[in-house]
């Protein structure tokens, strides 16, 4: 316990660190799903669940955490820019993005896993325990306020903070399970601390708010068929179940900045299915070449709408209880996503002898659930194309991180640091019959995305 208790200790500064610094803002994804949680896995185009072999396996595959030894951690954080074009039908142009050119501070991650034994509890070495921290859904949007979608929106944001306590078990060499809960909250540190819309129509500006705590869950199993000699994977399948919850957000209801009325609103969270493989084709004590191939199923059907009930006006010639329901169609679709990632490691080359190099690369492709007739500025989805690449760096004794820090300090076996870019190219969506007839026009949206993420092996 000697040496257990430092290495806890150095991993919660860790994370208290990066709390500090890196404290996330928000973007979107498939509708605003958020795909990246972790610059290895961002770099191989976020297929990663029958890999899942760093602490972020929490998030990709929660039965992935048995093949991790000890005390591991990973944190990081995505840093996203770009803009959204838009292209009236009568010729006039909008544009919009995030508060500057990158969203800050960025979206982070937070990763601590521990196999039991590495406590001191020897008799459940099957166990590997785990903590996490993502933001899996999210909004942060601007537009101008005197722009001609301005009646419609000017601001939205959803910082959606998902904690993830996590169990997996190993039951032999071939089948390990894992899952864990989804605590889907707000936090006063996290933008407005709750999850808002803005809009300025005539007679000034106007903004919805509220917050919630909800609760959903996930559950997965990795099966590894066949091993080399070396008792590493060869071939791993991979499945993963996410629970959507439903968000019933509660708050106010403001016109140029004077409560008028008590607001709410749900958000109904998909479920999510991920079916993985990965195979490597080469895997040896110098190299190791991975090939993955994931398939997503999101089902929004359940994401009908985005209805505002408005209750207990500020307003004497209305009657008491008078309520209002401001009609906000979604009708989302199910999708389906496509991830393909690789992996090329080269373990201890001879120019850098005590480091592992690993050079990654991906394709997704990825459909939008979001009908015409319900698209909205807030999130201005559409099909897209998205290429990744990233290199992964792990140092190991007697090497020095960064030249400067040996990589054995504070009890630790291995320090590592990765980093991923990806662009996502989104197809230009022509919109003709949308419910608000103002957003009618072509979209244009592009984003770039750059992953860092440290990790730290005990």
């Amino acid at each position: 316990m000697t040496i257990i208790l430092p290495r806890l200790f150095l991993a919660c500064l860790i994370i208290g660190l990066f709390n500090i610094f890196m404290i996330p803002q928000i973007v979107f994804g498939e509708g605003f799903r958020i795909l990246d949680h972790g610059a290895a896995a961002t770099g191989q185009a976020a297929a990663f669940a029958a890999q899942a072999d760093d602490a972020s396996a929490i998030h990709y595959n929660p039965a992935g955490m048995t093949q991790l030894e000890g005390i591991q951690f990973s944190g990081g954080a995505i840093f996203i820019g770009g803009d959204v074009r838009f292209k009236s039908a009568s010729g006039g142009t909008v544009k919009g993005g995030f508060d500057g050119t990158i969203a800050n501070p960025p979206p982070s991650t937070f990763f601590l896993t521990a196999n039991l034994s590495a406590l001191g509890l020897k008799n459940l070495s099957n166990w590997t325990a785990g903590i996490g921290v993502t933001i899996p859904y999210a909004l942060q949007l601007d537009y101008p306020d005197n722009s001609s979608i301005s009646p419609i929106l000017t601001h939205a944001a959803l910082p959606l903070l998902d904690i993830k306590p996590t169990l997996a078990y190993k039951f032999n060499d071939y089948l390990s399970v894992g899952g864990g809960l989804d605590i889907y909250t707000f936090a006063s540190f996290l933008g407005e601390g709750h999850g808002e819309f803005q809009r300025n129509p005539p007679g000034g500006n106007q903004e919805a708010n509220g917050t919630d705590t909800a609760l959903g869950f996930n559950a997965s199993f990795l099966l590894t068929p066949i091993r080399n000699e070396a008792g590493k994977p060869l071939l791993n399948f991979g499945f993963v179940y996410r629970n959507g919850a439903d968000l019933k957000l509660k708050g106010d209801f403001l016109s140029n900045g004077e409560k008028v009325a008590d607001a709410r609103t749900t958000v109904e969270l998909p479920d999510i299915y991920t079916w993985a493989i990965a195979g490597w084709p080469i895997r040896n004590a110098r190299h190791e070449w991975k090939i993955e191939v994931d398939v997503e199923y999101a089902d929004w059907t359940d994401f009908k709408d985005l209805d505002l009930h408005l209750s207990d006006f500020k307003n004497p010639a209305l009657p008491p209880g008078f309520t209002q329901t401001i009609s906000q169609p979604r009708n989302y679709r199910d999708t389906w996503l496509l991830l393909i990632g690789t992996e090329f490691k080269a373990l201890s080359p001879p120019p850098l002898p005590n480091w592992d190099v690993a050079l990654r690369a991906g394709y997704i492709r990825s459909e939008t659930p979001i009908p015409s007739r319900t698209f909205e500025p807030a999130v201005p989805d559409s099909d897209y194309n998205a290429l990744s690449a990233g290199v992964g760096f792990l140092c190991h004794a007697p090497g020095k991180f960064l030249g400067i820090l040996p990589c054995n300090s504070f009890g630790a076996k291995a320090i590592g640091l990765d980093l991923a870019y990806q662009v996502l190219l989104y197809q230009t969506r022509g919109i003709n019959n949308n419910q608000q007839p103002l957003l009618n026009g072509e979209w244009d949206t592009t984003l770039h995305v750059g992953a860092l993420s440290l990790r730290v092996n005990f």
